[in-house]
């Protein structure tokens, strides 16, 4: 008996499995092999736009999600995908009219697709539009906390520090484990200067449940600082060793510059926040190449030209992308705004120039200040 084909509700399905597990050149090719047999299939054509977003194959996403919205122009899925790569093209006016359509079509209710829109708007640091998002989420879907936490991130981007605690405390009191609110937390009583709160919130996450190095780093520097623990203390060894983890996971290119930057000026092992050098001994700054970076927000980032970058690329929601890919892009965006070609090969050029251009405050700290933001 011949084996009969596969449906395209299977298809996607398979699909979906491979996608979630990270394989998405085998849910690219599955895939394929459905829309051979259906060609008509909406949701494999929005399978397909996604799984090449995830390869960062952003013009063959956007002819995938185009494909699926000409199939059925008021699919909610669709919309929102083919908004979410209009985004990255920067047509930030298109897309927005589409996730207003898709909320004007009822689906402002559904968690998934509001998470996925607002967090697309906060990558690119249209937080306004962001917070717009996550507040009606939050009014339609009060029980999310995901919703909550994600306004409290966006408020904070804002400026709004009072409103983003509240938001993120109340995602917690609905999801006691949500670690990445946690951690959030803990950074926002650090910067207060809240250092027994900051250490609570910050060990209430297991060692092997923090993804953010930072995190880790603050623990162990409140530790030695407020319990008077000596490097080698037992109570230590979890956090030094999975610090020690985190840092071995970096991409390729992250490690290449690093490489490239140890060579020229110094790698600093790890990165401080410039508002508590006073806290701790951690020897000269000056002495380690660390420089201190304000940006037009008002965030500051401190630590080698190498870490503040990865932290301004973290902080604006791109931890996923290479760091080249990062420069490259907010130098685009500087080009835009400015006139000004800013050098993306390196982070120290690539810094220097923004701070020429007065589009970064930069100081390297042993006195001096490159540029100041107007």
């Amino acid at each position: 008996m011949p084996e009969r084909f596969l449906s395209s509700e299977e298809y996607d399905e398979q699909a979906h499995e491979l996608y979630n597990k990270g394989d998405y050149d085998g849910a690219l090719e599955m895939l394929k092999e459905g829309l051979s047999l259906y060609p008509n299939a909406v949701e494999l054509y929005i399978g397909m736009g996604y799984a090449r977003l995830a390869r960062e194959e952003f013009a063959w996403a956007r002819r995938a999600f185009e494909r699926a919205a000409v199939l059925d122009p008021g699919h909610e899925d669709a919309l929102v995908g083919l908004g979410e790569i209009l985004l990255r093209f920067g047509d930030h006016g298109t897309a927005l009219k589409l996730f207003q359509r898709v909320q004007q079509l009822g689906f402002d209710e559904d968690v998934e697709l509001m998470l996925t829109m607002g967090r697309a708007l906060y990558r690119e640091q249209l937080y306004a539009d962001a917070r717009d998002i996550f507040s009606r989420s939050a009014t339609t879907r009060p029980e999310s906390a995901e919703v909550a936490a994600a306004l409290g991130y966006t408020l904070h981007r804002l400026g709004d520090e009072v409103g983003a605690g509240r938001q993120v405390r109340r995602a917690l009191r609905l999801d006691p484990d949500l670690h990445e609110a946690r951690t959030y937390l803990g950074h926002l009583l650090y910067d207060r200067g809240d250092w027994e709160g900051a250490l609570r919130e910050f060990e209430r996450v297991p060692p092997m449940e923090h993804w953010d190095p930072v995190a880790v780093w603050r623990i162990m520097e409140l530790k030695r600082a407020l319990w008077h623990m000596e490097s080698g203390d037992a109570r230590l060894a979890p956090w030094e060793a999975r610090l020690r983890e985190l840092e071995s996971m970096d991409d390729p290119i992250d490690r290449l510059l690093a490489e490239v930057e140890a060579g020229a000026v110094g790698e600093g092992s790890l990165d401080l926040d410039p508002s508590q050098l006073e806290l701790f001994e951690s020897g000269s700054a000056a002495d380690s190449g660390q420089i201190q970076v304000r940006t037009q927000d008002g965030t500051v980032y401190w630590g080698s030209w190498l870490a503040v970058v990865r932290q301004m690329r973290d902080g604006a929601g791109f931890g996923h992308e290479p760091l080249v890919h990062y420069m490259r892009r907010l130098a685009e965006r500087w080009h835009e705004v400015s006139g000004v070609e800013i050098p993306f090969q390196d982070p120290e050029s690539f810094i220097r120039s923004a701070a020429r251009a007065r589009l970064i405050v930069l100081e390297e700290l042993n006195g001096g200040s490159e540029g100041e933001v107007r």
